[in-house]
């Protein structure tokens, strides 16, 4: 899906002087208000922002001071899983 967002020439042109690109910051900006608010998963936004693993997911998340959602459920299913792959 493409989106296309309309703003005042003047401040296209602050922002399009900006180091990120302003697509790529519309976009990060939409993920992390996204996962910050609990419409997106970390899975989504790893796939939104092309990212390669969950971890560059934390990174960047860490990076906007945005805390990560881990919940006791998560943390049972990760000790499950390293019992079954016998790490525990």
């Amino acid at each position: 899906m493409q989106v296309t967002v309309e703003i005042p020439e003047d401040i296209g042109k602050v922002l399009a002087s900006a180091a990120v690109p302003l697509n790529r910051a519309a976009l990060e900006g939409l993920a992390a208000e996204s996962y910050r608010s609990g419409v997106l998963s970390e899975f989504q936004v790893t796939r939104l922002l092309g990212f390669p693993s969950r971890f560059d997911v934390h990174q960047w998340l860490r990076e906007r001071q945005i805390p990560y959602r881990y919940t006791e459920a998560d943390l049972t299913d990760d000790l499950a899983t390293l019992t079954e792959l016998g790490i525990r």
